[in-house]
């Protein structure tokens, strides 16, 4: 028998209680330091975390309602107002009503909030691209399939829909 060690892809195959909470651990850490990089911006504007989610989805999303941003980040109606509010209030997100039905309130970054959520996403980006490339092209699936697989369903949903909808856009 030989005392080489199994492959990445074998060892996978028998995780351990222990690889699990070191995996639970390095994702909560992760996290941790992935959103300490935007702190201290955030903190410049009175804002915080739930602002920057916010901020991202916003963004990503113009025209987003606030029923969807209340699903995307499963929050409860009364915490989302006080963090859409102060996102107001500050001039950087705008709200308007919907087209068809004028009760639905759309959701778009002003110039202001856009040009916060690029410089957000510009220190995170920096921590993102350094991390990729010391991984390589195989980790980076590997990693995307990963957080995949720990997301519940509408995420993925969500993911796929934005997905298709950037496909459309490149054919169409």
């Amino acid at each position: 028998m030989s005392d080489a060690k199994p492959s990445a892809g074998q060892s996978l195959l028998f995780l351990r209680e222990a690889q699990l909470r070191e995996a639970q651990d390095m994702l909560f850490l992760a996290w941790r330091d992935f959103s300490a990089s935007v702190d201290p911006l955030l903190a410049e504007r009175g804002l915080g975390r739930a602002h920057h989610r916010a901020l991202h989805f916003i963004g990503r999303h113009p025209g987003l309602t606030v029923t969807d941003l209340l699903s995307i980040l499963c929050v409860t109606k009364q915490s989302l107002a006080r963090v859409l509010s102060a996102l107001i209030e500050k001039g950087l997100v705008s709200q308007t009503a919907g087209r068809r039905d004028r009760r639905q309130r759309l959701l778009a970054l002003t110039e202001t909030g856009a040009a916060l959520e690029r410089a957000l996403f510009e220190r995170q980006r920096e921590r993102l691209l350094g991390a990729y490339r010391d991984a390589g092209g195989p980790a980076v699936d590997g990693f995307r399939r990963v957080l995949r697989g720990i997301m519940g369903p509408g995420a993925r949903h969500m993911l796929d829909a934005q997905e298709n909808a950037q496909k459309a856009r490149r054919v169409g």
